[in-house]
């Protein structure tokens, strides 16, 4: 009779090998990532309009649905919806042109503003004099002519002109695009929902198709829609205030907070450091533009700690940890609207989790529900609860291997 490890060798090789396969599909699932990421970075200047035209009409197909209850043509409803987007785009460009171009005309004078107000403040730091003298001093030995800052400043104001310019033709065409694409969508009715729909074979997976889209629909619009009115609330607040506070452009900064709120985190840093350069620049001293700074902040807090989740459903709340990594990695794939879009995408993601079987854990982990508080007794659970399943395992692997040893001797018996 064969010895119980002579046995048992081929089983745990068989268990090795069986792990061959897992590696290799978990190989060709990172490197189907990696050129993932790759097309969609490459393909930027093409899927950016296309994405921003489906994410839009998942939020207006209501509004669609509701006007064709009402006896208007799709199509009619269509031209409507586009068309006020572009005029709200244009408003808001229309207001934002004049505080810009004044803005960069006086970019040189900004600049040695700056410059002057930085030397003052690094005057003020008795510690750091010495050091920053020896600094000038070396600037002043290797500079060849007395105006070269200023030179360096206006070539840097050109350069940014210049980059703004060429920019502007592939942005205009950008937003064409989306909403071309965007009437043809809305104006098709509910044909996209049904070919999508045939595209399954059983019943149910056409009905879980359909319940899926419904509820891309219906979380995108109660998403977009509520963090449009609280931004639009912001940006009025923080208009107000840069005005009571008497910097100018006022309005510039009202559309400035609205804008750059749709991007989490990042968009209220970004508008605390404008808010604060700009009063710097207008505001002696350093202390009332730290103020500045300051009420910018607590707006923008308040929003986003209190009047945003009261206002957006729990269940539309995400998972703080993931938006932040999802805010950056669209952000390295699509620039600015990468950001934009960082957080609706994640709000389709989880509602394709709901929908389709096996993605439930990927949902839980993109959702922002507040965990039960763990406790220390907790640890010394999990692990007992751990060792105790160990020890199940071993148990079974130990009755597996009897019974094998036992089924082997008695056919060896009986072919004796």
């Amino acid at each position: 009779m064969p010895s119980p490890e002579g046995h048992r060798f081929p089983r745990f090789a068989n268990d090795g090998e069986s792990t061959v396969p897992r590696l290799a599909n978990w190989a060709i699932i990172g490197i189907f990532m990696i050129l993932a990421f790759s097309a969609i970075a490459a393909g930027r200047d093409f899927l950016m309009p296309v994405t921003m035209a489906v994410l839009l009409f998942f939020v207006f197909t209501p509004l669609r649905r509701f006007a064709e209850r009402r006896g208007v043509p799709d199509a009619l409803t269509a031209l409507g919806i586009t068309l006020s987007i572009l005029l709200t785009v244009g408003v808001i460009a229309y207001a934002a042109s004049g505080p810009l171009s004044r803005a960069m005309n006086n970019m040189p004078v900004i600049s040695q503003q700056l410059e002057q107000k930085f030397d003052s403040v690094r005057d003020s730091l008795t510690g750091l004099r010495d050091a920053a003298r020896r600094i000038e001093e070396a600037q002043e030995a290797a500079a060849e002519e007395g105006d070269q800052p200023t030179i360096k400043v206006e070539q840097q104001s050109e350069t940014t002109l210049g980059t703004v310019v060429k920019m502007t033709p592939l942005l205009l065409g950008q937003v064409l695009f989306t909403l071309i694409l965007l009437f043809f969508m809305i104006a098709s009715g509910d044909l996209l929902y049904l070919k999508i729909v045939q595209s399954f074979d059983r019943m149910r997976d056409k009905r879980g198709a359909y319940l899926a889209l419904r509820g891309i629909e219906d979380s995108l619009g109660n998403y977009l829609g509520a963090i449009t009115i609280i931004n639009a609330g912001l940006g009025l607040c923080v208009g107000l205030a840069m005005w009571a506070w008497g910097l100018p452009g006022a309005l510039l900064f009202g559309i400035g907070a609205f804008v750059l709120n749709f991007i989490p985190y990042l968009g209220a840093i970004l508008g605390v450091a404008i808010s604060g350069l700009v009063a710097l620049i207008v505001m002696p001293g350093v202390f009332w533009p730290a103020m500045v700074a300051v009420s910018y902040l607590t707006l923008t807090s308040l929003e986003g700690q209190i009047i945003t989740p009261y206002f957006v459903s729990r269940r539309l709340q995400m998972n703080t940890v993931v938006v932040f990594l999802a805010v950056a990695l669209w952000a390295w794939l699509w620039s600015v609207l990468g950001m934009v879009i960082a957080v609706p995408v994640l709000v389709v993601m989880r509602v394709l989790a709901e929908h389709v079987p096996g993605w439930e854990k990927f949902g839980n982990f993109l959702a922002g529900d507040a965990p039960p508080a763990l406790e220390d007794e907790d640890q010394e659970d999990a692990r007992e609860l751990v060792e105790a399943g160990s020890e199940a395992e071993d148990g079974a692997s130990a009755r597996v291997a009897t019974a094998e040893l036992i089924e082997d001797g008695q056919s060896q018996s009986d072919r004796a």
